[in-house]
């Protein structure tokens, strides 16, 4: 292919067809999270067994990312995008439908391995469908829907729930699924440079399937279930790592030696693509690990019902939303390093801004602090993948579309792993640290303790009730103190990695990429 092949539709007619499914299947990554309680108490399981709706998903997901260029010069990448569009749905219906636990998990395994093939899918469609000069626009309108829709998740997972079902969750996957189908058979085409494998010429790297996918389904399956086992405590999480850590490093080696790998590993050799992938990767750890912390701060410690805490996030979709085609603009007048620059900076401001908050911040404390990070994402994601493919050969879009993508969700899932860990850690910490001062001996809190006491005895707590009750009330007080410091710790560490990623912006290459579709200036 050349850069002269165009596609015979309107580019941005395509771009809003692969952009509707990829925006559902990542709307999905987060809006079962607040139905959990509603899902187990309806299939009368616990809220832990239920978590595993979570895990299936994910780990189903992590394991068909790297695997979906593969899948797709098998099939052509058209029909493989149609068909994982299709498995979305129907696997969408069926976990509607489901009867129990147990049929929802693999319906949700399903649903993941078909919502895998969509983003790297749709990367590569936009990468060779855009010329050099319009791609930062249309990595925009991609953007948007990977950046906005975990944000958008919850608040609408939450709202769903209350006002309708569980179930509904899934059934509103239908008609955007099959609205999908019908706008890709029309418009999508594959490029001519996309030839379609013939079967008798086709040698399965066995070894290697074998080994990236039983690696990455235990590394996934280790960090979501990591922090309530334990970890490394468990024999079950010590056995899973070494699983993960053995088919990882044993499989990349494979790969890279391998005449025909399933994975083109041998594009993190390049060094662009390799930092772009990295960044991609801490992108993830903000985007996600903040996107837990700040609702979760919100409901536990400020009170707030979980549409509630949804909606102080969701006005930083709108401004995502606002700044995107602003970036897509700027991309081609600046240098893409310096808008990383820009956009690790508004970042790191903002988990500094959340690193000063307190138990009596109002709504819009919490919205502001959204709203500044995202401004910040906007100005990383557009940049980070113009620079990814700016030296990557076009007929390797498909392999470096599964390996930034891959990228990305690894890096959300060890920042949700890291951020909940670091949180329970630093709360036994404070807590360990506060309590140490609420003894007999201490003048201040003997007196913190009357007057408690006294308070209770004025609204009509009987005087022998009243000081166990008071010792309640400060312990109570104790944790949230202790909860609240732990908050501002991980917010603090956060904005620590987004500085110390910041020297790696400057390792990306300035002169114009000859083989790949995009320049970075």
């Amino acid at each position: 292919m050349t850069d002269a092949w165009r596609p015979k539709h309107n580019p941005w007619l395509i771009a809003l067809t692969v952009t509707l499914a990829t925006f559902m299947e990542v709307l999905d990554t987060s809006i079962a999270n607040v139905s959990l309680p509603h899902i187990a108490g309806n299939l009368s399981a616990g809220v832990d067994e239920a978590t595993w709706i979570l895990t299936s998903y994910l780990v189903a997901n992590a394991i068909i990312l790297p695997l979906s260029a593969w899948f797709s010069s098998l099939i052509g990448r058209k029909n493989y995008y149609m068909m994982s569009v299709a498995l979305f749905t129907v696997s969408s219906i069926l976990s509607g439908l489901a009867p129990s636990l147990g049929w929802l998990v693999v319906f949700r395994i399903m649903q993941g391995l078909g919502g895998g093939g969509l983003q790297p899918s749709e990367q590569a469609i936009l990468a060779d469908t855009f010329p050099r000069e319009k791609f930062g626009m249309a990595m925009a309108l991609y953007g948007f829907a990977v950046v906005t829709a975990p944000v958008l998740g919850p608040t609408l997972g939450g709202w769903i729930t209350d006002n309708f079902s569980w179930r509904w969750i899934f059934f509103i996957n239908v008609p955007v699924g099959l609205l999908s189908l019908y706008l890709t058979s029309r418009f999508v085409e594959d490029p001519p440079n996309a030839h379609r494998r013939a079967l008798k010429d086709l040698r399965i790297d066995y070894i290697g399937l074998g080994l990236i996918t039983l690696g990455i389904a235990s590394l996934q399956f280790m960090l979501d279930k990591g922090e309530r086992l334990d970890w490394f405590s468990s024999h079950l999480i010590v056995t899973v790592a070494a699983v993960a850590a053995v088919c990882l490093v044993v499989g990349v080696f494979w790969e890279w030696n391998h005449k025909d790998p399933i994975i083109e590993i041998r594009l993190w050799g390049e060094r662009n693509f390799a930092i772009a992938s990295f960044l991609m990767f801490m992108l993830g750890f903000i985007l996600f690990g903040s996107t837990v912390l700040l609702p979760l701060f919100l409901q536990t410690l400020m009170g707030y019902s979980a549409t509630t805490a949804g909606l102080a996030i969701s006005p930083g979709g709108l401004v995502t939303m606002m700044c995107m085609p602003i970036v897509g603009y700027l991309l081609g007048k600046v240098q893409a390093r310096w808008l990383i620059v820009w956009g690790l900076g508004v970042v790191f401001t903002s988990l500094v801004y959340m690193a000063h908050f307190n138990l009596y911040i109002d709504y819009w404390t919490a919205a502001l602090a959204r709203i500044i990070q995202a401004g910040g994402l906007a100005f990383l994601f557009i940049p980070i993948n113009t620079a990814a493919y700016a030296f990557v050969p076009l007929d390797k879009n498909n392999q470096a579309s599964a390996l930034i993508n891959l990228s990305r969700n690894l890096g959300g899932s060890v920042g949700i792993a890291i951020s909940t860990t670091l949180l329970s850690r630093y709360a036994q910490i404070n807590q360990s640290m506060l309590s140490a001062h609420m003894t007999a001996t201490s003048p201040a809190f003997q007196l913190a303790l009357r007057e408690s006491a006294h308070n209770l005895v004025t609204r009509g707590i009987g005087t022998v009730s009243a000081a166990p009750a008071a010792l309640g009330i400060l312990y109570g007080e104790l944790l949230k103190q202790s909860s609240m410091l732990a908050y501002l710790s991980v917010f603090r560490f956060m904005a620590g990695a987004c500085i110390l990623t910041l020297p790696l912006v400057f390792l990306l290459k300035t002169n114009t990429a000859k083989k790949g579709p995009i320049s970075v200036h």
